[in-house]
């Protein structure tokens, strides 16, 4: 899934209220020693918590009035710009975009959430573009989580080189990022490219241990490579790990 993403502004997404109830601000206070900016970012944080739980009108009042208290502050754009989408109101939306785009255009994070928007829209070159000019912000940090979304919009392009490359770029920035390591490792078997899938996938396995998802690769591996032995451990594996899981049934299906 390609991500939308909203950074934080403290250690944890949530950090300042994952909580209903939890933060209560007035953004109408006449106190000038309210910075706006702190106003919105409450409002913004309580609104997608709300947004998070369904609570669709609830998380619309609480970012609107972020917007009303900080109209041009970027976050706030960006969150009423998720709400839109999440509710199918893509035309608002975009509207949001741009014009987070015309106040703020070379925010990473506005260009890597564009970039999401527009791939979601099927507008591929679009998509394309606002990723790689956020990942060219001097001072924009997240570039392997925008190498990663253009390599799986490059995939549901259905152009595989582009995919390899942008999750190698991912890699080269974030060399344990276990998405990319994954889904890089996936088209490198769909190429032939039997060792440096299976590189790849061991050195996911020392870092995070065994998945549903790496098992079923190695499952792949170890059959398209004529290892038989080794299909076998690794099935064996993922029925002992993961028997519930959607990979083991397609497993047993023969649909993997």
């Amino acid at each position: 899934m390609i991500r939308w993403t909203l950074y934080p502004i403290t250690s944890g997404f949530f950090a300042a209220c994952l909580l209903v109830g939890c933060v209560t601000v007035d953004p109408t206070a006449k106190d000038r020693s309210v910075d706006p900016i702190a106003v919105a970012d409450a409002r913004v944080t309580l609104g997608l918590s709300y947004l998070e739980q369904g609570q669709r009108q609830r998380a619309q009042q609480n970012l609107q009035k972020a917007l009303d208290v900080a109209p041009d502050h970027p976050r706030a754009q960006l969150a009423m710009a998720h709400y839109y989408q999440q509710v199918g109101e893509n035309r608002s939306a975009e509207a949001l975009y741009v014009r987070a785009l015309q106040y703020s255009p070379k925010n990473g994070d506005v260009l890597n959430n564009y970039g999401v928007f527009l791939c979601n829209e099927a507008r591929f070159d679009e998509a394309d573009s606002a990723f790689m000019r956020a990942v060219l912000q001097p001072d924009y940090f997240q570039a392997s989580a925008t190498y990663e979304n253009a390599a799986l919009c490059s995939i549901k392009h259905g152009d595989a080189t582009q995919a390899a490359d942008y999750f190698r770029k991912a890699l080269d920035h974030e060399p344990y990022r276990p998405l990319s390591m994954l889904q890089l490792a996936r088209l490198e078997l769909t190429g032939g490219d039997y060792q440096l899938a299976d590189a790849r996938l061991d050195a996911f396995s020392l870092r995070y241990g065994e998945t549903a998802d790496s098992l079923v690769l190695k499952i792949q591996s170890s059959r398209q490579s004529g290892r038989l032995d080794r299909v076998e451990k690794y099935a064996e594996l993922l029925r002992q790990q993961f028997p519930d899981s959607q990979q083991y049934q397609n497993y047993l299906a023969n649909e993997y």
